[in-house]
C-alpha cells in the first residue's frame, strides 16, 4: 500500500528482483464511469486489455453477460431493452444468453408458452467465468426467481467450490403477474445465489430519478431492478419499464468499467 500522509518514507531497498511499487488493483486502470438519471462521468481509460483485428490493435471490450429466462417473452423484451443500455457505454457490450428450459414440450404447449427466438443462445456453466458482469432476469414463482433459473444456478457447484465468480458484480430484473407478486421478494431472495459465490450484489437503487417516484401508471421495477408487470400473460411492458430496463444496463456498465 501507499504511504500514509506525515509517514516517513522508508530508506530500506527491496530485495533484489523484487519491485518496490505498489501493484496495481484490478480496477485501477479500467474506466470509471457511473451513471445516474442519464449522466455519466468517465475518469480514465482502459488501454491495458487489447484485441487484434485485421492486424489492429483495439481496447477489448469488457461483457455483461444478460442471462435470462422468459416464459411468455416479457423478461426477454426487458433483456433486449437492457443490452441496449449496455452497448451504449463504450468499451462495454452486452451478451444475451437464455438459460436451458427444464420443462416437457406438451407441458408448455398446454401452458401455451410461445416458441423460443434461436438467436439467443444457451448458457453454459463454463461461459460464466467469461463475463465481467451479469443481469440475471427471470419471472417469479411465488416471490422467488422461477425454477428454471433456480436448477442453473443449482447446476453451477463446481464454479462455487472454486470460487471463480468471486468479485463479480451482478444484478437482477423480474416480472410478476400482479403488483404484489414480487416485485421485489423475487431479487431479494435471489441475493442468496450471489452471496454463496462471493459475487457483488449491485442494485440500481433510485438513480432512475423521477421515474422511480411516479404514481400516475402501473409501474414494474423497484431499487433491487427493474421488473414489469406481465399479468395473464397478454400485458406489454410500459414505456416506463423499458426505460428502466435500459436505464439498470446503463447503470451495470458503469459500475463494470469502474
Amino acid at each position: 500500500m501507499g504511504k500514509g500522509g506525515g509517514c516517513v518514507p522508508s530508506k530500506q531497498r527491496a530485495p533484489k528482483g523484487v519491485s518496490d511499487k505498489d501493484p496495481p488493483t484490478p480496477n485501477q486502470e479500467r474506466n470509471s464511469t457511473v451513471i445516474i438519471s442519464g449522466q455519466s462521468q468517465t475518469q480514465s481509460i482502459n488501454t491495458t486489455t487489447t484485441q487484434v483485428q485485421d492486424g489492429l490493435q483495439f481496447p477489448k471490450k469488457l461483457k455483461i453477460f444478460i442471462v435470462f429466462y422468459s416464459t411468455y417473452g416479457h423478461v426477454e423484451i426487458l433483456a433486449k431493452r437492457m443490452k441496449k443500455g449496455v452497448d451504449s457505454i463504450e468499451g462495454v457490450e452486452g451478451v444475451l444468453y437464455r438459460v436451458p428450459e427444464t420443462l416437457a414440450p406438451d407441458i408448455l404447449e398446454q401452458m401455451r408458452v410461445p416458441p423460443k427466438d434461436n438467436e439467443v443462445p444457451l448458457i453454459s456453466v463454463e461461459e460464466l467465468v467469461e463475463a465481467d458482469g451479469f443481469l440475471f432476469g427471470f419471472p417469479t414463482r411465488y416471490g422467488c426467481m422461477a425454477a428454471q433459473m433456480k436448477a442453473f444456478f443449482d447446476s453451477t457447484g463446481r464454479l462455487w467450490e472454486q470460487q471463480k465468480l468471486a468479485g463479480v458484480p451482478a444484478g437482477f430484473f423480474v416480472s410478476t403477474g400482479t403488483q404484489g407478486g414480487g416485485q421485489e421478494t423475487t431479487a431479494w431472495t435471489a441475493i442468496t445465489q450471489l452471496a454463496h459465490h462471493g459475487m457483488l450484489y449491485v442494485p440500481i437503487g433510485y438513480t432512475f430519478g423521477a421515474g422511480m417516484f411516479k404514481m400516475d401508471s402501473i409501474r414494474g421495477g423497484s431499487p433491487y431492478g427493474a421488473g414489469v408487470f406481465s399479468g395473464d400473460g397478454t400485458r406489454e411492458p410500459s414505456d416506463t419499464e423499458l426505460a428502466l430496463a435500459e436505464h439498470q444496463g446503463k447503470y451495470m456498465a458503469g459500475i463494470v468499467k469502474s
